[in-house]
């Protein structure tokens, strides 16, 4: 009697088990062709425009270790103007030794993933400075926040990466921060990771915290992050320390120029695409100068200003445009391509947000893109991270997934001898083929309303957003870490114990 019990309850559990939860952790690979916008002549002068913009106009790099590259490969450099002017040819030996596809090591390898061909890889997002939900309503970030986050990013089967910036956590001083997310990332996920470049002293503390848990970091990389161009064509101190310690440690890096349309770029999108070119492919060429072989991804993130209140606007026909072209682009030059896919202006998990996201993931997954960043969670212009939202779009993720695996044709799904059974005028609901398949025939969705108007309003009449917070605080309270070695946490622990002693007071941001 009590194994019947038992097996019952174990029945119930898996029932009430979210579906996002029993899906595989798997990358989704695209077959079908790659969605194109530019004709061969379009792309051909997109180039010419980009060398045209490093040979005779030329970007500052305000960092002297830079600089002494470029000089030493053969670049114009002004010192003192802290300028270079880059040839073609120069450009195109350099980039022709990136990698045009590389696999990230994660702590555990079933987690590895694929950075290049027609793999698409989806990670959380991240610098968001305040956290939202139905109980919090919209408030300042903290270290709780940041590590419920990793905890959600785990656990979500269709995300690849746990631990990126998901949101500032302000109970932490900022010059620790770095310090407090990777640990956090390392012992609450076992998924690939990411950490800020910023500058060479955060980013050799993130290298020192990799080799802790992977040792040496010599072969695939095990962590990376964004180099953002501070448009227009500048690479700032900062962000060149990062660029040339993670290149120099064979990390990865995704050279990411940030081109809004009629403010850091030209007001047209051939002319923004054609900065974002040049820009990208100068820091894709300086990680190959510092390290030949070292892996990059170009990034884009190009979309267009509001004319009305000069803000960025996500999710447009403009910013589709340039996530199209960026990929193809990415292409040409063989390299592996980033781009975003929850971006939206709105303020709660609504239309807007629901709408806006989704022109971004369409032609980032219809464009093959590799790396889609910002994919759960994005809203109020990346100022916010909202729990709500990221179960929105953990849902739409799943659905992508499922969509690309495609559906078989042969003779069993034909059919044939079902149909024939039930003949004209009959239903297929009881027949032998579909009591066979019916548990896993379609999508399962986890978030959907599907029920009639009154027996949806008999159970609450509840929206997305309420079902998805029902959704996300259910997964906490199902959260367990993945395995770690004691040895290995302690030692975390000891190296952030005593890099906080050291950094008090220090400001890593003048």
């Amino acid at each position: 009697m009590r194994s019947m019990k038992r097996d019952r309850s174990q029945r119930r559990a898996q029932r009430l088990e979210s579906p996002l939860l029993k899906r595989p952790f798997r990358q989704p690979r695209n077959s079908m062709a790659p969605m194109e916008i530019l004709s061969p002549e379009q792309l051909s002068r997109l180039h010419d425009a980009s060398m045209q913009i490093l040979e005779v106009t030329g970007i500052d790099f305000l960092d002297d270790e830079a600089l002494a590259i470029w000089e030493k490969a053969g670049a114009k450099v002004d010192h003192k103007r802290r300028h270079v002017w880059i040839d073609r040819g120069l450009i195109m030996e350099a980039i022709a030794a990136a990698p045009p596809s590389f696999t990230w090591r994660a702590r555990n390898p079933a987690h590895n993933i694929l950075i290049g061909e027609n793999a698409i890889t989806f990670g959380p997002s991240g610098g968001m400075v305040y956290a939202a939900n139905r109980d919090i309503g919209r408030r300042a970030g903290t270290m709780e926040d940041f590590e419920n986050f990793v905890k959600l990013s785990q656990m979500c089967p269709d995300l690849h990466f746990a631990s990126w910036e998901q949101v500032a956590p302000h109970d932490v001083p900022s010059s620790v921060r770095h310090l407090h997310r990777l640990r956090a990332g390392f012992i609450l996920s076992d998924k690939a990771v990411m950490e800020a470049a910023h500058g060479r002293v955060i980013t050799s503390d993130n290298l020192e915290m990799a080799r802790i848990v992977f040792g040496d970091l010599e072969g695939a990389p095990v962590i990376g992050d964004v180099i953002n161009a501070n448009s227009p064509l500048i690479y700032d101190d900062r962000m060149l320390g990062g660029l040339i310690s993670y290149a120099r440690a064979g990390q990865v890096t995704f050279i990411t120029p940030f081109i809004l349309a009629g403010a850091t770029g030209p007001v047209t999108m051939a002319g923004a695409l054609a900065q974002q070119n040049a820009e990208v492919l100068a820091g894709v060429a300086l990680t190959q100068l510092v390290r030949p072989g070292a892996p990059v991804v170009y990034g884009g993130f190009t979309t267009n200003v509001d004319m009305k209140s000069g803000s960025p606007a996500f999710g447009t026909p403009e910013t589709a445009w340039a996530l199209i072209a960026g990929a193809q682009l990415a292409r040409h030059y063989r390299l592996p391509y980033r781009g975003s896919g929850s971006l939206t202006n709105a303020k709660i998990p609504d239309a807007q947000a629901a709408y806006e996201t989704m022109w971004n993931l369409w032609p980032a997954v219809s464009a093959h893109t590799n790396l889609i960043m910002h994919a759960v969670g994005w809203l109020d212009g990346g100022l916010t991270a909202s729990y709500e939202k990221f179960i929105i779009d953990a849902e739409n993720l799943a659905m992508f997934a499922h969509f690309l695996e495609g559906f078989t044709v042969d003779d069993d799904t034909l059919a044939l001898a079902s149909i024939d059974q039930v003949g004209p005028g009959g239903h297929h609901f009881s027949t032998p083929h579909t009591r066979d398949r019916f548990q896993d025939a379609f999508y399962q969705t986890a978030l959907a309303d599907r029920l009639g108007y009154e027996t949806w309003e008999s159970a609450g009449g509840w929206d997305t957003a309420q079902r998805a917070h029902q959704i996300w605080t259910a997964w906490l309270d199902q959260f367990q870490p993945p395995p770690l070695d004691t040895g290995v946490q302690e030692a975390l622990n000891d190296y952030v114990a005593r890099r906080e002693r050291q950094l008090e007071g220090i400001n890593l941001y003048d």
